[in-house]
């Protein structure tokens, strides 16, 4: 069982995925602080880029895709 409670967070990769050639790493603020776990995605994504989690493979291994803020899509305060 992976860890259910990172499952909708945004977080920012550290170390870019690469799609099906490997994990990533991502830094989630999650329990008051911030944690590292591996994140996989379908497509190559880049060091730096926002991902939200969107599921849990197992012990600190998450699946990501790419996150575009509410405000860096339509502007304003949400």
């Amino acid at each position: 069982m992976g860890d259910p409670s990172v499952v909708g967070l945004v977080g920012d990769l550290v170390v870019a995925t690469r799609g099906e050639g490997g994990p990533g790493e991502v830094a989630v603020r999650v329990r008051g602080g911030i944690e590292t776990f591996l994140a996989w995605s379908e497509t190559p994504l880049p060091r730096g880029a926002s991902v939200l989690v969107i599921g849990s493979r197992g012990p600190r291994t998450v699946e990501v895709v790419p996150w575009l803020s509410p405000t860096a899509i339509f502007g304003g305060d949400f």
